[in-house]
């Protein structure tokens, strides 16, 4: 079954806001004293059928939280995989209110898990801030990951946002200064999106020891949950991304087997779904049982 677009969220339509949803994950997790998996999918991607069952599969196969990407044309922050991700959602429909609306018809099942929007700042300027972000928060979704929004100019979307009770979640690099931390952590909620290489999304991966230095840095100012992303690619990288922080993002890895399973006219095959899942079941293995090992 397809996301449904018509409509906005509150015109006879059950609204799915209900805040603290993250805050209230990552205690769960920090009880169970192990840290969060987060997969990444591409909204529409490859096409809005098959990107909706792997969105209503990834708690079953062990997401603790989930990062949906909005389709844009120009993805800057993303390396080839996440380009060719997003060209593929765009050929097949995607857009900002159908990601809203995949958000929505995930609600109708899954209450719990948390959702965060990733994207860019175009496709929210022109589906308009204040309406983005009541829609947003009706349909489900808790957070935000808004790619090229500097914290010098975030009062636009993060206030909207805050009324909302959107978390606005921050991309914090490995360039990102002591004197430059407290500016780019100010507004922050939710968690903390450490970004592991300098550089795009999907073309090397950040050294364990690298890791071990930076987020006691980063704790040093903060006591939001840190997630690792850009570079997680195994099982091994990203139980060491729990073991040193709160949890780890994984995205190129899962969009490059999905890309791998279509057919030649790039159509999902019978085994797109199963194939995803199956590696995001050997990610949440590795996650859960990282500091067990550690």
């Amino acid at each position: 079954m397809s996301p449904s677009d018509s409509g906005p969220p509150g015109s006879g339509r059950d609204c799915f806001d209900r805040r603290g949803r993250i805050a209230a994950r990552f205690a769960q997790l920090k009880a169970e004293g192990r840290g969060a998996l987060m997969p990444y999918l591409e909204a529409y991607d490859p096409d809005p059928a098959t990107s909706m069952a792997l969105l209503r599969g990834l708690p079953g196969a062990g997401a603790d939280l989930i990062e949906l990407g909005v389709p844009f044309s120009d993805p800057m922050a993303d390396g080839p995989t996440i380009q060719l991700a997003a060209q593929r959602a765009l050929k097949a429909g995607g857009s900002l209110a159908g990601a809203l609306a995949m958000v929505r018809d995930f609600r109708r099942a899954d209450d719990d898990t948390p959702v965060v929007l990733m994207g860019y700042l175009n496709p929210i300027l022109s589906y308009g801030i204040d309406s983005f972000c009541t829609e947003a928060a009706c349909s489900g979704v808790d957070g935000l990951i808004v790619v090229d929004l500097p914290p010098e100019e975030a009062d636009e979307l993060a206030i909207p946002a805050r009324e909302q009770g959107l978390d606005l979640i921050r991309l914090v690099a490995p360039t990102t200064d002591e004197a430059r931390l407290p500016k780019v952590l100010e507004g922050t909620s939710g968690f903390i999106y450490y970004v592991a290489i300098a550089g795009i999304t999907g073309t090397r991966s950040a050294t364990r020891d690298a890791l071990a230095e930076a987020i006691p840095r980063l704790r040093r100012h903060t006591d939001l949950p840190i997630a690792i992303g850009f570079g997680v690619r195994s099982p091994q990288q990203a139980a060491e991304a729990a073991q040193v922080a709160d949890g780890a993002v994984v995205a190129s890895a899962l969009i490059d087997t999905l890309a791998q399973s279509l057919d030649e006219r790039g159509r999902a095959r019978p085994e797109t779904l199963r194939r995803v899942l199956d590696q995001v079941r050997g990610l949440a293995d590795a996650v859960r049982g990282a500091r067990v090992s550690a």
